[in-house]
Order: structure tokens, then sequence, then C-alpha cells
């Protein structure tokens, strides 16, 4: 370093260095603006990405058909896409019911006949009964288990029991299938869990749905078990509709992630049936509310006398039974191959509980143990179902008859569509107009008069003040062939209020349901 005379340190050395120091603290700091800057734009493109992951796992909307059909003309009354391949996930358990029905029609088992439970059986996914190898179970506690629990485990228990393993019942299934008319459905097993070779068609499921009633009347009568007590435990039937829809007699629900959310009913009310599908709801309240406006638009339009179509007979000569067979036959349609990871997705699940109230108990016990157990059920499956609707994605239903949303839902349906609209035969002239705009709301019940509705509305109102205090009275009219009916319902609701109302109302014994208008 050079010294000036004065002692002091070169200036225009330090100053320099100074000026150095200087630009590089700038570059420093622009640099690291930059790179904060980057560092935002990263984190925005990745925060925006997972936005976007997650409102596409939200958008579930399954393949969909649906179809309704008078149960004493056979005429179809609607139908969309009946006879596009489907899976049928646990409404599977109604071809093992009904081969099981058989073999007590023929004696060779009773109702207290014990099946034996195998370490396979016991190995099966949920929804099951947690049967352990080696025990044993009663033919009417293994029916009334896979008509309420949807146990896959007992789907199984019975599979090997009558053919020996389930691959061997399975192929049982198809054959009798084929007997039945069913040309498009192939089984793989007995419960309805994912296999990719499994598939059905609407028609198909509408076919069995009126043989097993048409083949085992008194058997049939289980579908309509609302709770089943097995050994100090209580499972609340899947089937929501039952008891809330009138007229509404079973038969099953199912769900996984490759069919969506599945129901085959069946509907007798004022001397009329009929005997109705809906294959690939984005959730359980969504099909649901499908199926409940399908039962309204079309159950007028069946015939109210005598039947005039022939019992569901079978047929010995059989048709190809392989998928490839039966996929050549139908149109085209892309089934998704099962994965290990769509395999664990897509297990059973409790979609829907059934109502709280005319709980039917099945075996002696104590009122306050069983109203537990109920209970506790119901809650369960409360739970199910909410964590299931938080799937339902936020475009319309594929379905034109929908009219939960009688405005932008159904336009959109009818309009994606290009299809007229079926023709309506029930008038609807509405007694008592709301107020408020049309949102969601709650019906409390149906009576042959307006002045009985009003009835059971004001006590409906009694047992939910808080909840229903500034919703609108609604008792509305509906016309049918042969007299009339009134619905009692509370509107200028939203949804969160509706589901609040309902829930409150259950609790004291009061059957509803909640639906957008």
């Amino acid at each position: 370093m050079s010294v000036l005379p004065g002692g002091g340190p070169d200036v225009r050395v330090a100053s320099g260095l100074s000026m150095r120091l200087s630009s590089f603290s700038s570059a420093l700091r622009i640099g690291l603006v930059a790179l904060a800057a980057s560092g935002g734009t990263f984190a925005s493109v990745e925060k925006a990405e997972a936005r976007n992951r997650r409102a596409a796992a939200q958008v579930y909307a399954p393949p969909y058909a649906a179809m309704v059909v008078d149960g004493k003309s056979g005429k179809i009354l609607y139908a969309e896409n009946p006879d596009a391949l489907r899976h049928p996930a646990s409404v599977t358990k109604v071809m093992t019911l009904y081969l099981l029905f058989e073999q007590i029609e023929r004696g060779k088992m009773t109702l207290d006949t014990p099946l034996k439970v195998s370490a396979f059986a016991e190995r099966q996914a949920p929804s099951k009964l947690a049967l352990g190898a080696g025990d044993t179970i009663r033919v009417e506690d293994a029916i009334k288990a896979l008509v309420t629990k949807s146990a896959n485990d007992v789907a199984v228990v019975v599979a090997e029991n009558i053919g020996g393993s389930e691959p061997a019942f399975a192929q049982l299934m198809t054959k009798k299938a084929r007997a039945l008319g069913m040309s498009r459905t192939v089984y793989k097993n007995a419960s309805g869990l994912p296999d990719a070779g499994q598939v059905t068609t609407a028609r198909d499921l509408i076919t069995l749905g009126r043989a097993i009633q048409d083949r085992f009347p008194r058997e049939y009568a289980y579908f309509s078990t609302r709770v089943f007590n097995y050994e100090g435990d209580a499972y609340a039937n899947h089937n929501k509709l039952l008891g809330r829809v009138e007229g509404v007699d079973g038969i099953k629900t199912g769900f996984t992630r490759m069919s969506g959310f599945n129901l085959l009913t069946s509907v007798k009310h004022e001397g009329r049936q009929v005997v109705a599908v809906v294959l690939g709801g984005r959730s359980g309240p969504s099909r649901d509310r499908i199926m409940a406006d399908l039962i309204e638009e079309h159950l007028p339009r069946a015939t109210q006398g005598a039947r005039t179509s022939p019992l569901v007979a079978e047929n010995a000569s059989e048709a190809p039974t392989t998928t490839a067979a039966v996929q050549a036959k139908a149109a085209p349609v892309r089934v998704a191959a099962a994965t290990p990871a769509t395999v664990a997705a897509v297990i059973e699940q409790g979609d829907v509980s059934g109502p709280a109230t005319r709980v039917v108990s099945d075996a002696p016990a104590s009122g306050a143990a069983v109203a537990a157990k109920v209970d506790a059920a119901l809650k369960r499956a409360a739970v199910q179902e909410t964590a299931a609707a938080k799937t339902e994605a936020v475009k319309p239903e594929p379905s034109a008859a929908m009219k939960w949303n009688k405005g932008a839902e159904a336009t959109a349906a009818s309009s994606a569509k290009a299809k007229p609209a079926p023709v309506k035969t029930a008038s609807l002239a509405p007694v008592a107009m709301p107020s408020k705009p049309a949102g969601w709301y709650v019906q409390v019940g149906t009576a042959d008069t307006q002045a009985k509705a009003k009835t059971l509305a004001d006590a409906a109102r009694a047992k939910a003040k808080a909840q229903l205090a500034k919703a609108d009275l609604v008792t509305e009219k509906v016309a049918l062939k042969r007299g009339s009916t009134f619905r009692a319902r509370f509107t200028g609701l939203d949804e969160r209020s509706a589901e609040a109302a309902c829930k409150s109302l259950k609790k004291s014994g009061v059957e509803c349901f909640a639906a957008r208008t």
C-alpha cells in the first residue's frame, strides 16, 4: 500500500476497493432479489399445480347408465346407455343371493345351515363382517349380512359352500345369468370387489332384479331388512331409500372406484311397480337423488292393473360366458384395467345409511343395547356418506331425467345430449309457493289431503325449530291417474341448512330427505 506524506492510506486504492466492494454488493443484492423472485415464481407454479391436482381429483365422473321398467307390463319407461358395459360392484351380491335362495328352494340348505369360513374368506377386503377362519355362520345371518352390511367375506363364504371355490361359483353365476337372459354379464367373483373382467349392463341388472322377485318372493323380503343384529353389533342397510321413498322395498347398493355409485331398486306403490337401476353415480347422495327422481317421474306411468308380462323364466340354453365373448357382442366401451392402486382405492364403502326410524330388530336384545348399537351404526354410515359426498363433481349428472335442480343442471344435461325430454303424465300443482328463491328443500312426508300434509309439516317444524324457523312450508299436490297425494316440504334452504334440518328431524324420529329443487 502506498503512503502519502501525511502517513494516511492511499485514498485512490481505498476508493477503488470500496467501489469494487460496492459493485459486488449491488450485484449480490440484485441476484438475491432475482433469486427470491424466481423462488416466488416457482412456489406460485407449484401451488397452482397442486390446486389443479386437487381440482382434478375432485372431478369424479364414472361412466353412467340407468333404466326404469314397468314391473307389471315389462315396458321400458326410461333408458340411458342400457346396454353399455359397466362394473356391478356390490350389486353382484344379488346374483350371489339368487344362487343361495336356489339352494334353499331345492332343500339342499335351510336357514339354519352352518356355512364354514375359510382363510381365503377371512382375508377379503372390507366391507366385511370380520369372520375368522374356522368359524361358521348361519345361512339366514349370511343373507342379512349380504343385504345390509354388504359383507365381502360372507359373499366368499356363500360361494365356497355352494361352488367349492369362488372361481367355480363365479362360473355358476355367469351360467345363471345366461339362463335368465342376461347376455352381457360376466362374473369373476361373488362380492363385486374390483375385477376388470366383471361386467354387466343396466338392462341385465333389471332382468336380475325382476327375476329374483318372481322366483323367490318369500326370500326377496330380506332385501327390506333395515338393521341386522349380529353378535352384539348392529349393521344398518346401505340402501338409504328404504323408508325414505314411499314404496321402496329393496334391492342393493354398490360402489367401487371403477363402477361409481350403483343402485338397483324396486318400488311398489298404489298398485304400481317399477324396477330401476342407476349405475355410475358420483356419490351416494347424488345417486339417491337421481333414483328418487326417476321413481317420482316414471312410477305414475306404470301399469296399475293386473300383471300382463310373464314371470322371468330361465332358459337352459347357454351363451358364451367369457368376458371377450360378451364384449364382442356389446357396444364398444372402454373397460378400465384394475391395478393394485385402484384395487386399494375401490374397496366397498358404506356409502349410505338406513334411516333412523322404524328399526326392525332381528334378534332378542335389550332395548337400550339395540338402540345404542343402531345409533352407532347409523352414525358411522352417515360419516362415510358425508366423505363420499365430497367427491361429487361440480358438473351436472349425465342424466337428463335428474330434476333435483330443475334449472341449470337439467337444462345442461338435456342440451348436451340433444334429446327430447321424457313425456310426463303426472302434473304438479303447488298449493303454496315459497317466498324465497329456489334452492334446497326438506321433504317430511306425504298425505292424501293438504290438511294432513300441513299437519305433518307443523309437527316436523316443532321438532326442528332452530333449523326450520325461517323455511317456507309448501304443500305440493301431485295429481296421479287415480287420486292425488300431497307432499309436505320446507323450501328456501341452502344445502347445509337443509341437511342439518333433516339430520335433526331424523334424530327426533321424523323421516325426511333433503334435496335440491
